[in-house]
């Protein structure tokens, strides 16, 4: 049942679209069944009822040409931005918002229902600061993939650790496999809910140890003591990361028409 959003919050969702991405370079303007990527994100984030706007953050003209043309408003960013955390803090700092939504610029599919699961847990917990998706995993080959990030919680669902390690293993066991369907294990799904202020503070940290060995900056917020909340999804997202990543979610997207 969706719960009520309260009056006084004002919810915006940012999505960083850098354009010169390493592996791909121009890839949020990259066609998908005739619109630019960055376009599908757009208006499939735009349909989770409890953002009040969806905002494009990117560093290069040819982006907030192509954004503007479909009517996204756009906010410029330095190109010097680290990643795209940094992005989207500088891009809200003068802004009059209070909860900010990090939505990927590569996830054509978003799922506005996922999004609006990951927002919730703010309408019941004033002093939450940080939000995010999970899934269960499915099969033992997303388990040995190392892009893909682990997460365990407690039992508030409060994150432990992200790794992407296999956890927890199973020392009793030898057979991971059959472990994988005796028990949950749940992976993350890069979409963040943040109160306007933690963020601007959280782009303000240096890395931390962890954070720079697994290369996952929300074990920056955890070695600093703060609580992220794991929200689970049944939304399975179709990244878009090099070229050949395409034709896959095409096809994806025919098959749901």
């Amino acid at each position: 049942m969706r719960l009520e959003k309260p009056k006084d919050l004002r919810i915006v969702a940012v999505i960083p679209a850098r354009y010169a991405a390493t592996r791909f370079p121009g890839k949020v303007l990259a066609p998908i069944l005739g619109k630019p990527m960055i376009q599908w994100v757009y208006e499939r984030a735009g349909g989770a009822a409890y953002l009040d706007d969806v905002w494009i953050a990117t560093d290069h003209p040819k982006v907030r040409a192509a954004a503007e043309s479909f009517g996204a408003h756009v906010i410029m960013t330095s190109p010097e931005a680290r990643s795209g955390t940094d992005r989207i803090a500088e891009a809200v700092r003068e802004e009059t918002v209070d909860i900010v939504v990090n939505i990927q610029g590569d996830e054509p599919m978003i799922d506005a229902r996922a999004v609006d699961a990951a927002i919730e847990p703010f309408f019941e917990d004033p002093d939450l600061q940080v939000s995010t998706l999970i899934r269960p995993a499915q099969n033992w080959e997303e388990m040995k993939d190392i892009h893909t990030v682990r997460v365990i919680f407690d039992q508030n669902h409060d994150a432990l650790y992200f790794t992407r390690g296999i956890v927890p293993y199973n020392r009793d066991e030898s057979d991971q496999k059959r472990w994988l369907e005796e028990f949950k294990y749940f992976q993350h799904v890069g979409v963040y809910v943040y109160r306007k202020d933690f963020l601007l503070q959280f782009a303000e940290w240096d890395e931390t140890p962890l954070e720079k060995i697994e290369k996952l900056e929300q074990l920056r917020i955890l070695e600093n003591g703060y609580k992220i909340k794991s929200v689970e999804t049944d939304y399975r997202p179709i990244c878009v990361d090099v070229p050949e990543d395409i034709p896959r979610v095409e096809a994806v997207m025919r098959d749901q028409v």
